[in-house]
């Protein structure tokens, strides 16, 4: 029997954009003097956030692999969510300004705006703030995208501002209660839902569709809650320092001030696991890696991450990641 769909989803002119965008990423940060280096995509740690999936090596590793007990333990090696922890291991080595353009993976990730299997851009600045580098992500916007982003307006708020802008919320102040009472109102279903993914609801289903369209927008000092490896404010520990770009209603980039405290970090990891095995959810093994980074050292530094299909989708006006992508699961 025939297979139906072995053509490419994105026609060759997507296919053609898709290399230049690379190439322009790439000649974006030889400019600027920031390293490209390369990580793996497998590993022998999991990523424990309690909102994203690993996925996992079909076949146990077998031979001499060297790995640690701890991971021998486990049926098979594990897809990077993300070359973070690996990055922040370089970092803490003393490789400086680095970034990483490649493949990474999320089971149970699949719709308009996701696939499994997608192109990441992270990339890391030593001494910088978080607010300064959503000067860089900015930059890098305006320069890859050309005329199709770089009269694009810009606007930067709090989290808190935009709650209250769009919803008249108070997310650091408001309880359960009123969060649910509020996502009813707004007509969402957050019935059995903590606060913080109660949030998440309310900002993806009714803030975000409304975002001003050809806008930029930053949203940034997230709650504590959500701060996930991002360092709290001293300022107001109710608040995280990490911010999100949106290209119009589409979420772009996620970044940090970057959390050092190996310790906390540990404590974070501990709370995602015990979340996880409450859920009934697999629990992946901690990246002791990455931790023992981070009790070497990690440099004060500010990164992101930045989804290069969801980018190159708003540039070309795409209104699904299928049409960006060669071969997208359904044809994989």
């Amino acid at each position: 029997m025939a297979f139906e769909d072995w053509r490419p989803a994105a026609d060759r002119s997507v296919i053609r954009r898709r290399a230049g965008l690379l190439a322009d990423i790439r000649a974006f940060f030889q400019a600027r003097n920031v390293l490209e280096v390369e990580t793996p995509t497998l590993s022998q740690f999991g990523n424990t956030d309690r909102h994203i999936d690993s996925l996992q090596s079909a076949e146990p590793v077998s031979g001499d692999s060297g790995l640690h007990e701890s991971a021998l333990s486990h049926s098979g090696l594990w897809l990077r969510t993300s070359p973070e922890y690996p990055l922040k291991r370089l970092l803490a080595a003393g490789v400086g300004d680095c970034y990483e353009l490649g493949r990474v993976y999320r089971a149970g990730e699949r719709g308009r705006w996701h696939n499994p299997e997608f192109t990441l851009l992270e990339w890391y600045r030593i001494g910088w703030s978080y607010r300064r580098l959503m000067d860089e992500v900015s930059a890098l916007v305006r320069a890859v995208g050309g005329e199709a982003v770089n009269g694009w307006a810009e606007q930067r708020l709090t989290y808190r501002a935009l709650f209250q802008q769009y919803t008249g919320i108070d997310p650091l102040t408001a309880d359960p209660v009123a969060l649910t009472r509020a996502a009813r109102r707004l007509g969402l279903d957050s019935d059995g839902l903590d606060s913080s993914d109660c949030l998440d609801l309310i900002l993806s289903l009714h803030i975000q569709p409304r975002l001003p369209a050809d806008t930029l927008t930053f949203v940034y000092d997230y709650p504590a809650a959500q701060a996930a490896l991002a360092e709290i404010s001293e300022r107001d520990p109710r608040v995280a320092r990490r911010f999100e770009l949106y290209l119009g209603p589409v979420e772009v980039a996620n970044g940090y001030q970057e959390l050092r405290n190996a310790d906390e970090q540990e404590q974070r990891f501990d709370a995602d696991l015990k979340a996880r095995n409450a859920a009934g959810r697999t629990c992946p093994p901690v990246d002791r890696a990455l931790l023992a980074a981070l009790a070497a050292g990690l440099p004060q530094c500010a990164g992101v991450a930045l989804g290069v299909d969801r980018l190159l989708a708003v540039i070309i006006g795409a209104e699904h990641i299928d049409q960006v992508l060669a071969f997208p699961l359904p044809r994989a």
